[in-house]
Formats: C-alpha cells, sequence, structure tokens
C-alpha cells in the first residue's frame, strides 16, 4: 500500500457478497416472523444468515480493513443560520486564526 492512499469505504467486492448474503438471511427471518410466525421459513433465514457468516469466514471479511484518509478540518467555523459567511473563529476573537484548512494526521493525532 502507497503512502498517498486516500482511503476507501467502498470494500472487496466478495466482502459485499457475504454481508449481502446474511443481510438476505435476516429479511426471510424477520419477512416469517411477521407471516405467521412461520417457524420452517424463519429456521431457512437462519441457515442463509450462516451461509453467509460461513462466506465471511471463507473471504476473510474482518481483514477488509478501511483506512481514513487524514482529515481536513477548517479552521473558520460559520455557525450563522442560513450559511452566510462569517468572520467567526474556533475560540472566539483570541482562536485559531489560519485561513486555510489544516490536515491532521489521525495516526499522530488521533482526537483532531
Amino acid at each position: 500500500m502507497s503512502g498517498e492512499s486516500h482511503g476507501s469505504h467502498a470494500g472487496r467486492p466478495s466482502s459485499w457478497v457475504a454481508v449481502t448474503i446474511i443481510f438476505i438471511g435476516f429479511v426471510v427471518g424477520g419477512v416469517a416472523l411477521c407471516n405467521g410466525p412461520m417457524w420452517i421459513m424463519f429456521w431457512v433465514g437462519v441457515g442463509i444468515i450462516v451461509l453467509g457468516l460461513l462466506a465471511s469466514w471463507a473471504v476473510h471479511l474482518f481483514s477488509d480493513v478501511v483506512l481514513d484518509a487524514p482529515r481536513v478540518i477548517p479552521e473558520i467555523v460559520d455557525y450563522t443560520l442560513f450559511g452566510s459567511r462569517s468572520a467567526k473563529r474556533r475560540g472566539g476573537d483570541a482562536g485559531e486564526i489560519l485561513d486555510r484548512p489544516t490536515a491532521t494526521d489521525p495516526q499522530q493525532t488521533p482526537h483532531g
């Protein structure tokens, strides 16, 4: 992985397939409970969830790590009702005075 990575929340397609299988199992089980309850359909939903969990284990779902890009925190904050520009800054008049955003590395300063 390069140092220029900007992060992604997309995940791998194989991970999305496993999550979709689990979601379908929950939908089948939920519909079964709402329509009856229809216990056979409910247990079919549980079986689909188990298949999805096995699929997630096979594709290593939990190793599908998403790295966030460094956050850019604006130093000038606008609290006006209609979103018009203002000169308000964090900390009041004696607060921060930078006119452009400052990028922070979450590994070095995890809380901004």
